[in-house]
């Protein structure tokens, strides 16, 4: 299991503040924002990371293409939420880094013509760059922001070349240990 990717500490102060469009309030609001926007966007598909914003999508009927969780919220284990996916693809993924695995996982669930739950053994909230630079234009990523409500990302080229900068500063870190 190779890391590609390694999170340095400038880069985790810069990626605790949205990379998208942050919908603020409580899960009721956050849920109907999102709602309304999914409906005059129509994203080509809905990608989702983390398990409490995938399972309050679910509870309001909207289903991700691909879920990716971990079976924790805030670092701590839950209970696994019941997601409907036909496929499941298991990963492992360290926090503060992006496997290989991880990646080629993103890009097999994106492939299926079907729902795919990722259950990542570690950390999945990096795996939302991967998401972005791997998402089809037009789609959303959407990702929980703590304490403050959840992030949209519409997945567009100005998009996926930001996080191929965030991406490729955390690969020369890597390289430079």
């Amino acid at each position: 299991m190779a890391s590609v990717y390694s999170l340095t500490p400038e880069l985790r102060t810069k990626l605790k503040k949205p990379i998208g469009t942050l919908i603020r309030g409580s899960f009721a609001e956050t849920m109907k924002r999102l709602k309304d926007m999914t409906e005059k966007e129509k994203p080509v598909a809905i990608i989702s990371v983390g398990d409490t914003v995938s399972k309050n999508l679910a509870k309001n009927h909207l289903f991700p293409q691909v879920s990716i969780i971990d079976n924790r919220v805030m670092r701590k284990g839950i209970q696994p939420i019941p997601l409907t996916a036909e496929k499941t693809i298991y990963t492992r993924n360290p926090p503060g880094t992006i496997t290989e695995e991880a990646v080629a996982a993103i890009q097999e669930a994106l492939k299926s013509n079907c729902h795919v739950r990722i259950i990542v053994d570690g950390e999945e909230d990096l795996l939302t760059l991967i998401a972005i630079l791997q998402g089809p234009e037009n789609s959303f990523v959407v990702y929980g922001q703590p304490y403050e409500g959840v992030v949209v990302v519409k997945v567009t080229p100005e998009k996926k070349t930001e996080v191929a900068g965030i991406l490729k500063a955390m690969e020369s870190a890597r390289k430079a240990k």
